[in-house]
């Protein structure tokens, strides 16, 4: 069972208003020991922001800004990336890497919490249960299916052209995971054996 944001995620989020101080936001950060704090929407369709410890310390501190005097909405970001609660931890993994940040509020409607790198690192189960193994398990599984089912119902069946769709979806995402090119799929490997299966993967759909 794959472990989603609302498993690991943090509930109690603290929030600030886009107008307070940098001064303040930075005095809730340090008591409260936080990286972050979501800055709150002006009204229910607008959208949330961050600020962050590094955001003080990049737009503030670096100018020799006084704080007192700057806003929180001058340095936040806003629109921030959110996460939806059901993301898997692993594609929130994916993508705090392909956009460099470090945690995000999970959001469904309204906001329910906020994830983190730490939060990933701490509470989720790569170590016990890394996915790609998982992955290779599913392949493997789906592929025995898919042979069980063409020999079944024949090479050059719908069903049988269907059931490789999903061993390729499953290749696709484990050589997305590893950031590798499949030489050959499965499928591929199958139409060596059965040269008429190619042929019925071009359905109507």
């Amino acid at each position: 069972m794959m472990l989603k944001a609302r498993d690991i995620m943090t509930a109690e989020v603290v929030t600030i208003k886009g107008s307070a101080t940098v001064a303040e936001a930075f005095e809730q950060m340090s008591t409260l020991c936080l990286r972050a704090l979501i800055v709150e929407r002006r009204y229910p369709q607008d959208a949330y922001g961050i600020v962050t410890e590094t955001d003080i310390v990049y737009k503030v501190t670096a100018y020799g800004k006084d704080p007192k005097k700057i806003r929180v909405y001058e340095i936040m970001t806003k629109p921030c990336i959110s996460v939806n609660p059901d993301l898997g931890v692993e594609y929130v993994a994916r993508l705090f890497a392909q956009t460099k940040i470090r945690r995000a509020p999970v959001i469904q409607d309204q906001l329910l919490g906020i994830i983190s790198v730490t939060d990933i690192l701490t509470k989720g189960d790569f170590v016990e249960n890394p996915k790609s193994i998982l992955l290779e398990e599913r392949i493997q599984e789906s592929i025995d299916e898919a042979r069980a089912i063409c020999a079944k119902k024949g090479a050059t069946s719908k069903e049988c052209a269907a059931a490789w769709d999903i061993v390729e979806e499953l290749e696709a995402e484990a050589a997305h995971q590893k950031a590798e090119r499949l030489e050959k799929s499965a499928f591929d490997l199958y139409c060596e054996e059965n040269p008429d299966a190619a042929e019925a993967r071009f359905y109507d759909t």
